[in-house]
């Protein structure tokens, strides 16, 4: 009986010790070496759908959540992306439930990243996010009180734009990125100027002259000036056909909700996760803008007809040729019944429009003068 009694209690530790690896909620924390090394805090848990969703927290850079898209986990084998900054986390659970080994992508250079499941006694402190800073008075119109402008680490992965408060930086990004952004072109638009112009890649950090966060459009307007001012870029307008996107209107009409919001107090278009774009107080031409300076490989034109500003939200599962200049490669998608249509199946089956290849004129940028920076 008693080795019965002792097989049995044995059999139900294995048995606790399976179920904690094939139970990865909870919090979970490694240090990842990216050029410095930076805590990394992992938070799993379920949602209503009982599926599994992630945030993870650079807290050695801020601590600010970063949303997961699909987390997955199929034995062992762990995979998270991290779509707002174009990242992935791949691991595999040890035997035990209380490590994860594997490697966070970000760019073309994985880099270890092993995380131990952390208790309430270990887990790291994650730092309060800073309090809101109040806008900036919508007729101010900034420049950056101070600026630098340094050449990208080679080997630092990924690309981004970021905004926080009133902080402005970039990772890994050409001028023709920093014209995509302050212009609202696509790159196809311009036209002319040195070969560097998008090979070389700068990081970029500033602050405004004045009080407030400033607004989208003043961060453009912005980098416009920094453009003029320290790449002494000259350009005139032209006008040439182009191989674009056309937004139309589909047969069955629009299915828009037209948005309550202060018309003046501009739009709110920002990925939740590679292609997951809820927008608030948006025009259709913002959203062509969106697609073609992060989704699309060639410019998008409003053909609508459509005026005034909308509420919508747009899912759909992005193919390996999206989200390109952003730096991200995607797989090829599965067969998942489940999985949300393509962008252009979902253009009509979400808002009731179409998105077409199409010839069109379009504006173009033509560079007639840029230098590189001056030194800071």
């Amino acid at each position: 009986m008693k080795k019965l009694a002792r097989a049995i209690a044995a059999l139900a530790a294995l048995t606790a010790g399976m179920l904690t690896a094939q139970n990865i909620t909870g919090t979970w924390q490694g240090t990842l070496n990216a050029g410095k090394e930076l805590r990394i805090v992992m938070k799993v848990s379920t949602t209503d759908a009982d599926t599994l969703k992630a945030l993870f927290y650079s807290i050695d850079q801020g601590g600010q959540p970063l949303p997961s898209g699909a987390v997955t986990k199929q034995g062992t084998a762990v995979k998270i992306t991290v779509p707002g900054i174009g990242g992935t986390y791949d691991g595999k659970v040890t035997a035990d439930g209380n490590s994860i080994t594997g490697t966070w992508t970000q760019g073309p250079n994985p880099l270890p990243l092993n995380l131990a499941r952390a208790t309430a006694e270990t887990a790291w402190t994650i730092p309060e996010p800073p309090a809101p800073v109040k806008p900036m008075r919508a007729d101010k119109s900034p420049s950056f009180e101070v600026a630098t402008i340094k050449p990208s680490n080679p080997e630092a992965p990924g690309k981004a734009i970021r905004v926080n408060g009133r902080n402005f930086s970039t990772l890994n990004t050409t001028v023709n990125d920093l014209i995509v952004f302050a212009y609202g072109v696509h790159a196809k638009q311009i036209v002319g100027g040195p070969p560097w112009m998008e090979s070389d890649k700068f990081d970029l950090a500033g602050k405004p002259d004045g009080e407030g966060a400033p607004s989208i459009q003043q961060w453009k307007e912005m980098i416009q000036k920094l453009l003029v001012e320290r790449f002494q870029m000259k350009f005139h307008s032209d006008k040439k056909e182009l191989s674009v996107y056309a937004i139309t209107v589909a047969k069955t009409g629009p299915k828009l909700t037209k948005s309550e919001a202060d018309p003046n107090s501009g739009p709110s278009l920002f990925f939740r996760g590679l292609g997951m774009l809820p927008a608030r107080n948006a025009t259709m031409a913002e959203l062509a803008g969106v697609l073609q300076g992060a989704v699309l490989d060639r410019p998008v034109a409003d053909q609508t007809g459509i005026a005034g500003r909308y509420d919508f939200q747009l899912t759909w599962t992005p193919d390996q040729f999206q989200f390109s200049g952003m730096g991200v490669r995607i797989s090829p998608p599965s067969d998942d019944a489940t999985a949300p249509p393509d962008l252009f199946t979902a253009f009509q089956q979400q808002l009731g429009l179409k998105l077409e290849s199409a010839k069109a004129a379009v504006e173009i940028m033509a560079i007639d003068k840029v230098v590189k920076p001056s030194e800071n």
